[in-house]
């Protein structure tokens, strides 16, 4: 059974920094695109970013490009979201996921982490 579990959410103040982690149980991230998704209230959920298992490297929306980045560490079969800069908006919830091609398909979702940032 696949598990992504997400942690490190919170409360930041604006310029501030925070680190997601996502744990994965079931499969192995170096072979898994390991994508990250957020879902701000009364909005849709975006794509920020992912890492891609076949490229090795990591790839941005562009609102994220600069301040946020994305790696894993095969070792803990996790994946990070490193997130710098913060904005107040970029508060939402944040979401892992793991697919085989994220650019066509995530087959496996976290739970969500909440991040909030203050001005």
């Amino acid at each position: 059974q696949v598990q992504l579990v997400e942690s490190g959410g919170g409360l930041e103040q604006a310029g501030g920094s925070l680190r997601l982690s996502c744990a994965a149980s079931g499969l192995t991230v170096s072979t898994y695109d390991m994508g990250w998704f957020r879902q701000a209230p009364g909005k849709d959920r975006e794509f920020v970013g992912a890492f891609s298992w076949i490229g090795v490297r990591a790839y941005y929306a562009d609102f994220v490009k600069g301040r946020f980045t994305i790696f894993r560490d095969n070792a803990k079969n996790t994946a990070y979201l490193q997130m710098n800069s913060l904005k107040p908006e970029d508060t939402a919830v944040y979401y892992c996921a793991a697919g085989k091609d994220g650019r066509t398909k995530y087959d496996y979702w976290g739970q969500g982490t909440q991040v909030t940032v203050s001005s």
